[in-house]
């Protein structure tokens, strides 16, 4: 079993709203499925386009599907990208609860 559908169309419609249409040339928020892992991603666009025009890109949070509880854990990344538990927020949560944490970050660990 894959992540399910309805939670994907939440965390796409979530990623969206982050940021306001006319500020997407600067920045924006997507997020990447594989498996049973989705990762919010902050994409930024060069700082200097003589060095390309390749977007940088930040994880910001990582959330785990369990196909047997069919709820969520959420992870947050440290300076090296590494994803770690986010252990303020007890895991087997459902996606509406990770997203609502990670929107409101109240350690600031996800979005600075």
């Amino acid at each position: 079993m894959a992540v399910p559908e309805t939670d994907l169309a939440r965390i796409r419609r979530f990623c969206e709203k982050q940021v306001p249409l006319e500020m997407r040339d600067q920045v924006r928020v997507e997020h990447r499925v594989r498996g049973r892992t989705v990762t919010i991603v902050e994409h930024r666009p060069p700082w200097n386009p003589a060095l390309g025009a390749e977007w940088t890109d930040t994880p910001q949070a990582r959330m785990k599907y369990d196909e047997q509880t069919r709820s969520w854990t959420l992870y947050w990344f440290d300076r090296n990208s590494r994803a770690h538990v986010y252990d303020l927020l007890e895991p087997d949560q459902p996606i509406e609860r990770l997203l609502a944490e990670y929107d409101d970050d109240p350690t600031c660990i996800f979005k600075g």
